[in-house]
C-alpha cells in the first residue's frame, strides 16, 4: 500500500499538503461539519506543537486555505482554547500576532485502578499542576465519591485556573455511545453510573475512556507516533488492555468493546481468569502471573510485590529472573498474534512491566517476531508505566471530544475514502 503525506483535509477541494514525508491523509466522505473538525483538529495540534506560531505559518505548515485557518482559529479564541501573544517584527509589513494554547484552560483527571486511584490537574500542554495518589474502595459509590473529593480539593487549590472538564481513565471497556462502562473484570463498577456522580460534584462535563485508548490518544496527541497510521498500544499491569489505530482511526467496536485481548483464550486448560474464562492471555502475562510463577519457584517467600519481584531480578535471585522471563516470553508470544491480526507499524507498550522491559526486551522481541510474514514484524516502544499516559489521555479525551478529533477519528471505516502517494 502506498503511503500519503499529510494530516490536513480541505473541504472543498478534498486536497493534502504533501510537503511533510511520512504523515498520513485521508479525506472523509461524510459531512461539512466532520470535515470542519478534522481541520480544526489539525489546527489546535500544528498551534500545540510550534507554539508560538502566527496565522501565516499556521497555513503554511498545516497545508490547510489561510481563509480555512483564519476561521478555526477565530472559533478557538471565541471558545479560549488558544490566545494570542506580542506582535513579532518583521523587516515589512504587517506584525503578526502568534498563538499559542491558553495555559488558563486544566482539566481534572483520574486514573483509575483497581486499588488505587491517581488524580491530577493537566493543562492544554500535558503538564501536570497537580497530582495526588489516593487508595480506592472497591465499592463503587465510596471509591467514585472518594475520588470527586480530592477532585474538589484539587480545584480549590487552583481556583485561578479555568476547568473545562473532568477525564477518567478506566481498566475496562466504555460504550462510547452512552459514556459508561460496561466490562472491567478487574474493577468490579460497571453497574455504576461514574459519569453522574462527578458530574452531580463538580458540575463539570465527564468522559470515560478505557486506559488503552486513554494511552494511545496521549500519544497520538502529546506523544511521539506522528505520522504512524496502524499501531497497537498494550497496557501490561495487573491485567492486559490494548488500543488499536487501524489507517488512522482509534477503533472501538461495538459497545467499545474492541482491543480486550487480554481476555483471549490461549489455554483452555490454564488458570481461570478475572472474566470467567480459562487460560485467558492475562493470566500468562500479566504482573500477577509473573508474581505466580515466582511463588511456584519459592512457596515460602511470602507476600511479593512486582516491583519487589523486579528488584529481586536485578539483585540476580534466580527465582525471580526465571519468573519474569516466562512474563516476558508470554507477552512476546502475545504480541506475536496481534502483528500477525493487525500488522501495525509499531506496537506502543505501557503498564508497570515496562519497569523490566529492558531487561528482557530481547525475548520478548524474538518471540514477537517469530515467523513474521515481511521478516521484520513490528517496532517495538515503550512508553513507561502508563501512569502518565493514561492521565494525559484522559484529559485528551475531554479535548479532543471537544475539538472534533473524537468523532473524526472514530468515524466508520467504510464512510472513508482514502488517498494515497508514493
Amino acid at each position: 500500500m502506498r503511503k500519503a503525506s499529510a494530516d490536513s483535509v480541505e473541504a472543498a477541494e478534498g486536497s493534502f499538503d504533501s510537503r511533510s514525508p511520512g504523515e498520513l491523509a485521508y479525506v472523509e466522505v461524510a459531512s461539512n461539519e466532520l470535515t470542519r473538525d478534522i481541520n480544526r483538529d489539525v489546527v489546535l495540534k500544528r498551534i500545540r506543537s510550534l507554539q508560538p506560531i502566527s496565522r501565516v505559518d499556521l497555513a503554511r505548515d498545516s497545508g490547510l486555505q489561510p481563509s480555512t485557518v483564519s476561521s478555526i482559529v477565530e472559533q478557538l479564541l471565541s471558545e479560549r482554547w488558544i490566545r494570542e501573544s506580542a506582535m513579532v517584527k518583521t523587516a515589512r509589513g504587517r506584525r503578526p500576532t502568534l498563538l499559542s494554547l491558553n495555559e488558563d484552560i486544566v482539566f481534572l483527571v483520574a486514573d483509575v485502578r483497581p486499588s488505587q486511584a491517581v488524580v491530577a490537574v493537566v493543562d492544554l500542554n500535558g503538564r501536570f499542576l497537580e497530582r495526588q495518589v489516593m487508595p480506592l474502595s472497591r465499592d463503587p459509590e465510596q471509591g467514585v465519591k472518594s475520588i470527586a473529593g480530592l477532585m474538589q480539593r484539587l480545584r480549590a487549590l487552583h481556583e485561578q485556573q479555568t476547568f473545562q472538564g473532568i477525564g477518567i481513565s478506566l481498566p475496562g471497556r466504555v460504550d462510547p455511545l452512552t459514556n459508561q462502562l460496561v466490562f472491567a473484570p478487574n474493577l468490579s463498577w460497571p453497574a455504576y453510573d461514574i459519569r453522574k456522580e462527578l458530574h452531580d460534584a463538580l458540575g463539570l462535563d465527564v468522559q470515560l475512556e478505557n486506559a488503552g485508548n486513554a494511552c494511545l490518544l496521549s500519544e497520538l496527541w502529546f506523544g511521539r507516533v506522528n505520522g504512524i497510521r496502524n499501531a497497537v498500544l498494550v497496557t501490561i499491569s495487573e491485567g492486559i488492555g490494548a488500543a488499536i489505530l487501524a489507517d488512522g482511526h482509534l477503533i472501538s467496536g461495538e459497545r467499545g468493546m474492541a482491543g480486550e485481548f487480554g481476555h483471549i483464550t490461549v489455554d483452555p486448560s490454564g488458570p481461570e481468569c478475572g472474566c470467567g474464562s480459562r487460560g485467558c492471555w492475562e493470566v500468562f502475562a500479566s504482573w500477577r502471573a509473573a508474581l505466580r510463577y515466582y511463588v511456584e519457584r519459592e512457596p515460602g517467600a511470602g507476600r511479593t510485590t512486582f516491583v519487589e519481584l523486579v528488584s529481586k531480578a536485578i539483585d540476580g535471585e534466580e527465582s525471580a529472573i526465571s519468573a519474569l522471563k516466562q512474563q516476558a516470553h508470554a507477552i512476546g508470544q502475545g504480541l506475536h498474534l496481534l502483528n500477525a491480526i493487525f500488522s501495525p507499524d509499531v506496537i506502543l507498550l505501557a503498564g508497570d512491566f515496562t519497569a523490566f522491559f529492558d531487561m528482557y526486551r530481547e525475548i520478548i522481541e524474538a518471540d514477537c517476531r517469530l515467523g513474521a510474514m515481511d521478516g521484520v514484524g513490528p517496532r517495538l516502544l515503550s512508553i513507561g508505566d502508563g501512569e502518565s499516559a493514561r492521565l494525559r489521555g484522559a484529559a485528551a479525551v475531554v479535548l479532543q471530544r471537544h475539538s472534533g478529533y473524537y468523532r473524526a477519528s472514530r468515524a466508520p471505516l467504510s464512510n472513508a475514502s482514502r488517498l494515497a502517494s508514493s
